[in-house]
């Protein structure tokens, strides 16, 4: 590509180089080579304007040949130009010689506004030249914090963490050694846990019976309020009947847990079935009478029991049921090798906090209810980070890895199971954010048919919040046998926790202050609290037991 300084010529649709611009080019090359012993010297400013004034003094010779030469100077500036692109160096030469050409014409490339200008660019920068000339913002101050960029603080936050955690660590090795054994995940009685194995392979009696009770309902063998009924017995044993076998077993917490889990996801799971059905009933009902138009229907509302899609549901990361799912067209089998590959390992690394961190800090502690209130407090707060790691690495590796391969091996396509609940502002947006699934079937089958029924929205979020703390007592009661409702209590009080943050956010209007809240409270206080209250109460249960 040519590059020139010399105006257009007359009767030309291109801008031309003169022959001058060789000895331009050789001046270049002279002056890089000997830029190494000049950068050596201090060029004072009589040098630089010389060399200016000369600079002016060729352009006005290069314009006088241009003007005289004419058309055989086009040809010869073709040639040069031919030249410059088949010469990298020349070719990166010239762009030297026109920047240099600018950056004069910046200054001023004339008789009396070149000397003005010049005047201007010495007089810029004398040691009298003001350094402040507008008013301006410190990058850390109230107005301009959020305007700059903080990605080498957010590095370095890292390193520090890794730094921190990597001491702690060591010093947790050197105080109590290697604390995690071969199984950590099982215990000498979870071995003989088989009546909560025999009970988890017994669950799916009861999708069983709810697909014989709509076969029957399809068929008008019985009336809806029977279905109900059925629905009602069935869905109630199937969360009894788990509870019944882990309180009449003296069985790990652990596997009480898992047990527990399994039953309310078959639960909930059961109510949506029966729930959707009800409705698609409802809907082909109307549709026969012409109440309601087929053509109004957004979505297939056929009233069709299949076995296939019952089955289909059960095992699908999906509580709510409907008769077609969008579906993926392939299975990534490495995909779905790289994450189970990340499954163990975020499972030992929470096996490992656990063992090495947790363990030993609820032993050595005391009720958090009783005795020194600032010694409770120091050992909530040590708790605080390891239970905040834990409970991070159990997010990852449920919703994110176990939830993503089910859904890539049955095909599943809406895996949006969690949003961005680490940006939350206030804690009703964590619950709306955090478990995707479980905010579905709570919107779906609670919120909305109470609002359905001339509910208030405040009675209905109550409501929801109500059957969430049944569950959360349930999960975690039963398997430690202990029913103080500390956790029906923790989720309860999310209520008034709502409530507030949402007075804050709307008072102070900035997102940091509500999720700072929203982390100390759910995550620095609340959790490490009710490990310690749930802890020691298990202690106390199985000292009075021996």
């Amino acid at each position: 590509m040519a590059i020139s300084d010399s105006p257009e010529s007359v009767g030309t649709t291109a801008t031309t180089m003169t022959n001058h611009s060789d000895s331009d080019l050789n001046l270049s090359i002279r002056r890089r080579s000997s830029s190494t012993a000049a950068a050596k010297t201090m060029s004072d400013s009589t040098s630089k304007t010389n060399a200016l004034l000369a600079d002016n003094n060729s352009s006005e010779q290069r314009l006088m040949r241009h003007s005289t030469c004419g058309s055989d100077c086009d040809c010869e500036d073709d040639k040069d130009r031919i030249r410059a692109v088949d010469d990298p160096l020349v070719s990166s030469a010239n762009a030297k010689v026109s920047d240099k050409k600018e950056a004069r014409e910046r200054i001023g490339d004339g008789d009396d506004r070149g000397g003005k200008d010049f005047s201007a660019f010495k007089l810029a920068y004398r040691p009298s030249a003001p350094a402040h000339k507008r008013v301006k913002e410190s990058p850390l101050s109230s107005d301009a914090i959020f305007k700059q960029s903080h990605a080498g603080l957010f590095n370095l936050c890292i390193v520090v963490l890794v730094a921190v955690n990597s001491r702690l660590i060591i010093e947790n090795l050197m105080k109590y050694g290697w604390l995690m054994k071969t199984g950590f995940w099982f215990s000498s009685t979870s071995l003989r846990d088989w009546p909560l194995l025999m009970c988890c392979l017994t669950l799916p009696i009861f999708p069983l019976a709810a697909f014989a009770v709509e076969q029957l309902a399809q068929r008008k063998c019985i009336s809806d309020p029977v279905v109900i009924c059925l629905h009602i017995i069935i869905t109630t044993t199937s969360i009894l009947y788990p509870v019944f076998v882990i309180l009449r077993c003296d069985s790990a917490v652990l596997s009480g847990v898992a047990l527990m889990l399994f039953a309310c996801i078959v639960w909930l799971k059961l109510v949506s079935y029966a729930h959707t059905n009800y409705d698609l009933r409802a809907l082909a009902k109307l549709t026969d009478k012409g109440e309601v138009p087929p053509s109004s229907l957004t979505v297939d509302c056929t009233y069709d029991v299949s076995f296939k899609s019952l089955a289909y549901f059960m095992v699908a990361p999906t509580l709510c049921y409907q008769l077609s799912y969008p579906r993926t067209t392939c299975i990534r089998k490495g995909w779905v090798f790289r994450q189970l590959v990340k499954l163990i390992i975020f499972t030992g690394v929470m096996g490992f906090i656990i063992e090495q961190y947790i363990n030993p800090l609820v032993k050595n502690s005391q009720h958090p209810l009783k005795g020194n209130l600032l010694y409770a407090i120091e050992r909530v707060l040590k708790l605080s980070v390891p239970n905040l790691y834990v409970w991070l690495c159990m997010f990852y590796c449920f919703f994110h890895l176990w939830l993503n391969i089910l859904a890539e091996l049955l095909c599943f396509g809406d895996r949006e199971f969690y949003k961005d609940w680490w940006n939350a502002k206030t804690v009703e947006e964590y619950w709306r954010l955090w478990n995707m699934p479980v905010h579905k079937w709570m919107f779906r089958h609670i919120y909305i048919p109470c609002l359905q029924n001339g509910i208030s929205k405040g009675v209905a979020v109550v409501i929801a919040f109500l059957v969430s703390a049944i569950f959360h007592e349930l999960c975690i009661a039963v398997p430690c046998h202990i029913f103080k409702f500390w956790a029906f209590i923790g989720i309860m009080l999310q209520v008034p926790l709502v409530l507030i943050t949402n007075y804050l956010q709307e008072r102070f209007r900035s997102s940091m202050v509500g999720n700072m809240i929203f982390w100390f409270i759910f995550c620095i206080l609340g959790q490490p609290m009710c490990v310690l209250l749930y802890y020691h109460d298990l202690l106390n249960r199985k000292a009075r037991s021996e």
